[in-house]
């Protein structure tokens, strides 16, 4: 019952568990160390807002510039004008929903009593 290799085994697969444990250990130490590095490196709420406008923004016009080309007659694919087109309302349809929740948000925290 007490074969050695079988007992060699185990110490193998023990050793291989303990530097594995050893490894996520020193991961999620890493992983911690770099999330502090983060926040103090945040972009702030307003410049958050300001790179989501922008990026809605560049999809509108980047729409615009595959409809002008496509209406000027330029080798451009009727699919991908609808495809972008497509795009750009729809991130400005989820860039107007938010807005709703936020001022819906902002209303209901402004009408609580105090």
């Amino acid at each position: 019952m007490n074969n050695p290799t079988s007992m060699s085994n185990i110490e193998a697969v023990l050793g291989q568990i303990r530097n594995y444990q050893a490894q996520a250990q020193d991961s999620t130490q890493k992983t911690a160390l770099g999330m502090n590095a983060v926040n103090r490196d945040s972009v702030g709420f307003g410049d958050a807002i300001k790179g989501a406008i922008q990026e809605v923004n560049s999809k509108a016009m980047e729409s615009k510039a595959l409809r002008t080309a496509y209406e000027h007659g330029e080798d451009v694919p009727l699919t991908d004008v609808v495809i972008g087109m497509q795009k750009s309302s729809l991130a400005f349809e989820a860039t107007l929903q938010i807005r709703n929740k936020v001022l819906k948000a902002y209303e209901d925290i402004l009408h609580m009593p105090v």
